[in-house]
């Protein structure tokens, strides 16, 4: 889990795909927290993607950092408790412009059940679970 959540902070940016219908969804993302030994993500329940999310919550994640990149698939289950929040927004204070703790919006999904696959033109691709 740390070695994702290590690869996932180092790029920044990472690419989230939802499903809306059976239409692929794709969209930057930044955010990613280690929190109560999950990994999590955070967005707001007014967006689209919120929405994807709570009709189909089997996610795929994609990141690059320039020789090595790293596919997630995973389900993101709702962890709807304050404390959640509170630490993804410790996490990245410059969202707390836009979300509080406990503001009906700010919204935090745990992923469960994933499949982390490490991968580069140079190496095996490398398979972790969790």
């Amino acid at each position: 889990m740390q070695e994702i959540y290590d690869f996932l902070k180092k790029c920044g940016t990472y690419y989230l795909a939802t499903m809306e219908g059976d239409q692929p969804r794709v969209r930057p993302f930044g955010t990613i927290d280690l929190f109560d030994g999950k990994l999590t993500i955070q967005t707001g329940k007014v967006k689209d993607v919120s929405r994807q999310i709570l009709q189909n919550p089997k996610i795929e994640i994609c990141a690059f950092d320039g020789s090595c990149w790293l596919r997630v698939a995973a389900t993101a289950v709702e962890d709807d408790r304050l404390q959640a929040q509170e630490h993804m927004l410790a996490a990245y204070p410059s969202l707390q412009k836009m979300y509080k703790p406990g503001d009906g919006n700010t919204q935090i999904f745990a992923l469960e059940h994933g499949t982390a696959t490490f991968s580069s033109f140079t190496d095996a691709p490398r398979t972790l679970t969790f």
